[in-house]
């Protein structure tokens, strides 16, 4: 096991599924022998409403359980929600993910990286939930954790009649990355 620590923030609105994604995450990490630690941040409890969600990873035991002041990877679910001062809340050599078929602004010095997961997930999924998709952009900076064991947690935390097309989601998001 490589020594990790790493904080994400994800941003997305209520419904798109960023909480479940972070779990994910997490739950694969523990699988990889890391500790994790994934928890939500809500304003108003309802769909659409934005909507923040964190996740730990360690190769030590999480004591700190509070919101990252800055994080090492901040994704991005709804593009609506992107603003180039998110930067403001990376650590040093942290990057950004964001679903979106635009071209958005990028800070001086950041690594901004785009997919246009929705159009993806409305093909595979049959509606724009971008969750698990996201995850595939951010995979590259995270091989520890290792694509079966996020294989694994999707099969555990995701309904079962999803199962089958996030992961095909997933793997087609990956196969593009090459």
């Amino acid at each position: 096991m490589s020594r990790l620590t790493k904080e994400i923030t994800w941003y997305g609105r209520g419904g798109q599924g960023a909480f479940t994604a972070s779990r994910i995450l997490g739950a694969a990490a523990m699988l990889a022998g890391y500790q994790s630690l994934a928890f939500p941040s809500f304003g108003p409890e309802r769909r659409g409403a934005p909507i923040r969600a964190f996740t730990k990873i360690s190769d030590k035991s999480i004591t700190d359980r509070s919101i990252p002041k800055k994080s090492d990877h901040i994704l991005v679910l709804d593009d609506s929600l992107y603003d180039p001062a998110l930067a403001d809340g990376l650590k040093e050599g942290g990057s950004i993910f964001v679903n979106t078929a635009k071209e958005v602004p990028k800070p001086d010095g950041v690594m901004v990286i785009t997919g246009d997961i929705s159009r993806l997930a409305e093909e595979i999924l049959g509606r724009p939930i971008v969750n698990i998709g996201i995850i595939g952009l951010l995979l590259g900076e995270l091989p520890e954790i290792g694509i079966q064991n996020i294989f694994v947690s999707i099969r555990e935390y995701m309904p079962s009649k999803t199962v089958d097309k996030n992961i095909r989601l997933l793997e087609t998001i990956l196969s593009q990355k090459k």
